[in-house]
């Protein structure tokens, strides 16, 4: 489009401006404070009605119209699910194998059970599963029923300690399956599942690894 030379009455001559200048002119004219400017949202609406609009004209160009788009979107998308769930069992797979029962940050079994607490007063189920689990394995490790390790996965926990404590080995795998489920099945915790994870640690707590012949382990 081609701008025209913007004419300013100066003393009542008129005075005749470049293109160039005639347009920075505008542009400086437009961005005063009296003119309404797009909102936000007039200018998201704004592109989400060009998109259609392009969508509309493609969908008019093509053999079959919107049933032909249609049909590809849902060819896309049976491609899609699957490849999305492909990469996301293999991320938590990673994640197990890395084994993630410890964070960085290294906190005594006093220190995991209080925060288990915390969590569970704020009905965070899944987090204060995490933590007691934490507690437990720290207590283990702690009255040296277990071997300090880090990089533990909580089935590596559960198939230790359950050697140590045989009376245990059951509860243990249960535990861990459980610390699993909340923390990479994407499954809520519940105070029930809390429950029986502090009463494992309790219990725990007062008993002593099993001697040799002499299995059962708990105190």
């Amino acid at each position: 489009m081609t701008v025209p030379p913007i004419v300013r009455l100066t003393d009542g001559v008129p005075v005749d401006i470049a293109r160039d200048a005639a347009r920075e002119a505008a542009v400086r004219e437009l961005a005063r404070p009296i003119y309404p400017r797009e909102s936000w949202w007039e200018r998201i609406s704004g592109a989400v009605r060009d998109w259609l609009e392009d969508l509309l004209d493609a969908a008019s160009g093509l053999p079959g119209g919107w049933f032909s788009i249609l049909l590809l979107a849902f060819v896309i998308l049976l491609v899609a699910l699957p490849v999305l769930s492909m990469a996301r069992r293999a991320t938590r797979a990673r994640a197990v194998r890395r084994g993630e029962l410890f964070e960085a940050a290294t906190r005594s079994a006093a220190e995991h059970r209080a925060e288990a607490e915390r969590h569970a007063a704020g009905q965070r189920w899944a987090e204060a599963i995490r933590e007691r689990l934490r507690a437990v394995a720290r207590d283990l490790e702690e009255r040296a029923v277990v071997e300090e390790l880090p990089g533990r996965t909580a089935d590596e926990l559960a198939a230790e300690a359950g050697r140590a404590l045989p009376g245990f080995a059951g509860e243990l795998a249960e535990a861990a399956r459980l610390f699993d489920d909340v923390t990479y099945g994407d499954l809520p915790g519940t105070a029930e599942g809390y429950e029986r994870l502090t009463g494992l640690d309790d219990r725990l707590r007062a008993a002593r690894p099993a001697l040799s012949g002499h299995p059962g382990g708990a105190a």
